[in-house]
């Protein structure tokens, strides 16, 4: 394999401490993931992926980690959406709306005051599209706490959660409390979300939260199957991505490379297409009979 591993990839600092964060974000952001292609939910995570823009500037402007700007950030737009009413499925789009814009505004003032008054290098290329290999050692355990903290919110309201995302009305018929499970649901959902910020970079952050999980849940019918499928192509696509961005550095005299969330996004749409051909060979079988 010394074709497709360039030297030095694994003595690297940077690239492990990458593959750790990597791994802890692709299996946060794929199991919180399947419960947001479930619910419907997926603008709302785009919208929270812009709050977190808004958040990582502001965190940067006060020179304290983009981490922490994205997670509180993601928490008070999640609790905002909340408020104005993402639980009802008619309000989703006017809450994520206005979320959104509010927080757009509020990233683009940031990230100008972080490029202007305090000269800070590269913040819009590390607030907008990530900078994994810059993650120091330091934040993985940070970064890990936050993952499972997500994990075992999502764990404590699994069934309720499960059930009110299938069918809310019957949810709500059985005495399951819908708007208090939606709302720490939101909680994981912008948590997944700072954490692929951290990764990818706020602008792609719901590539690694919704494509792992929507690939996962075309390929099978089996929920826990689907959580799992979802974790290991998270994985997968995030580590391929990683070292191909690695290995780009060396194909080209100029020793400049290419990020590493390019290679993440495109790895994910490509499995996404992928996904969907068993069941477009399985319409071809079924046409030709």
């Amino acid at each position: 394999m010394g074709w497709f591993f360039e030297p030095g990839l694994f003595s690297s600092a940077p690239v492990r401490t990458a593959l750790i964060v990597g791994a802890v974000v692709a299996v946060v952001s794929a199991i919180v993931g399947v419960f947001t292609v479930l619910r419907g939910q997926s603008f709302a995570g785009h919208s929270l992926a812009d709050v977190s823009t808004a958040g990582g500037s502001g965190a940067l402007l006060l020179g304290l980690s983009p981490l922490t700007g994205f997670l509180w950030g993601g928490i008070l737009g999640a609790l905002a959406m909340d408020l104005i009413g993402v639980q009802r499925v008619r309000g989703r789009d006017v809450a994520t709306g206005i979320v959104l814009g509010a927080a757009t505004g509020l990233a683009a003032l940031f990230l100008y005051l972080d490029t202007t008054t305090q000269a800070i290098t590269g913040a819009t290329q590390q607030i907008l599209f990530g900078s994994i290999f810059s993650v120091d050692a330091s934040t993985v355990p940070v970064v890990v706490v936050c993952g499972l903290l997500a994990l075992c919110l999502i764990a404590f309201i699994f069934r309720p959660l499960l059930l009110s995302s299938l069918s809310p009305e019957a949810a709500a018929a059985r005495g399951v409390r819908v708007r208090l499970v939606g709302s720490l649901f939101m909680v994981a959902l912008a948590a997944a979300v700072a954490l692929s910020a951290l990764a990818i970079g706020a602008i792609l952050s719901t590539a690694l939260l919704i494509g792992p999980a929507a690939s996962s849940l075309r390929l099978t019918r089996r929920f826990g199957w689907s959580i799992a499928l979802a974790a290991v192509l998270g994985v997968a696509t995030t580590w391929l991505g990683i070292v191909l961005a690695y290995d780009s550095y060396y194909w080209s005299s100029s020793r400049t490379g290419l990020p590493v969330s390019f290679f993440i996004v495109s790895l994910v749409v490509l499995v996404y297409l992928a996904s969907g051909l068993p069941a477009l060979r399985a319409r071809s079988v079924r046409a030709g009979a």
